[in-house]
């Protein structure tokens, strides 16, 4: 009589994740998993920490908005001018000059500069000049365990390091996204009335028929936003930097990508957001 040796069992869960952890493919999708759920603590920890007390740390905040301000004033304004002028200006202007109206470029930025890419353009700049400036000095006073001499002694890093940087950021990044919109406008305007000679007069007028207060206020407030997760990502980024100088570069890099993907996925959701409970901005007269 044949006998057959018995099916070994399948692997109860416990199991199945060790199994998986081994691979190396637990690790790959848990670990940025318990990244963000780690930012969303500090950032939590930060709005808790200002509000709770919000006192003291207004002279540091104001010293991190004026150094941001100084540091990514000229390149924010050649950045929004030149793109302006380059990719929504002469591209969607030419576009326009075929029907014969491009005066009309005026509407089209609206959706272009200050919905979009004033926003961007400022949030891209403000991530990396004074993100990776931030991330380098906390991840520098990380490997030197300022840090960690800071908690012996009972201070608080995120009171003191974390809750100015990160609302200076909120704060000036907001702020900037109104000179960002008039730059990104002026490459607008360089691009339809000197180059394909639409009229002046009338650039303004279609771009004020179509400007709604919804759109001022959301952009500023979706680039505070953008400010307050650039602030958020650098900052926890710097924090856990090991691994001396290299890691300190390691860091930065990081920092930025995240910073970046993050600022895209959450622009897709808040527009989405904004268009479906404003359905008349999308109607350009």
């Amino acid at each position: 009589m044949t006998t057959h040796a018995a099916a070994p069992p399948r692997p109860k869960g416990r199991e199945r994740r060790k199994a998986i952890r081994r691979s190396g493919l637990g690790s790959a999708v848990a670990r940025p998993l318990e990244q963000a759920g780690e930012m969303v603590r500090l950032m939590g920890d930060v709005l808790y920490s200002a509000i709770r007390h919000p006192f003291g740390y207004w002279g540091e905040v104001r010293e991190q908005m004026f150094q941001t301000l100084k540091l990514c004033w000229l390149p924010m304004i050649i950045s929004t001018t030149a793109f302006g002028l380059g990719a929504p200006g002469l591209q969607g202007g030419n576009i326009f000059s075929l029907f014969g109206i491009p005066e009309r470029l005026g509407s089209f930025f609206i959706m272009a500069s200050v919905r979009e890419f004033a926003p961007w353009i400022n949030a891209m700049v403000v991530a990396g000049v004074m993100g990776t400036a931030i991330t380098a000095d906390l991840g520098a006073r990380r490997i030197r365990e300022e840090i960690d001499a800071m908690e012996v002694l009972g201070v608080d890093p995120i009171r003191t390091l974390i809750v100015p940087r990160v609302i200076a950021m909120t704060l000036i990044t907001g702020l900037m996204d109104l000179l960002a919109l008039a730059f990104g406008v002026v490459g607008g305007y360089i691009a339809a009335v000197p180059i394909l000679k639409a009229n002046s007069s009338a650039f303004f007028g279609s771009f004020f028929d179509n400007a709604t207060t919804t759109d001022i206020w959301a952009s500023v407030l979706k680039t505070s936003i953008f400010g307050l997760i650039i602030g958020v990502v650098c900052c926890y980024k710097g924090l856990q930097t090991g691994g001396g100088p290299i890691g300190v570069g390691r860091a930065v890099n990081q920092a930025v990508v995240i910073a970046f993907a993050a600022i895209w996925i959450f622009n897709a959701v808040f527009t989405a957001i904004m268009l479906g409970l404003n359905p008349e901005m999308q109607i350009y007269k």
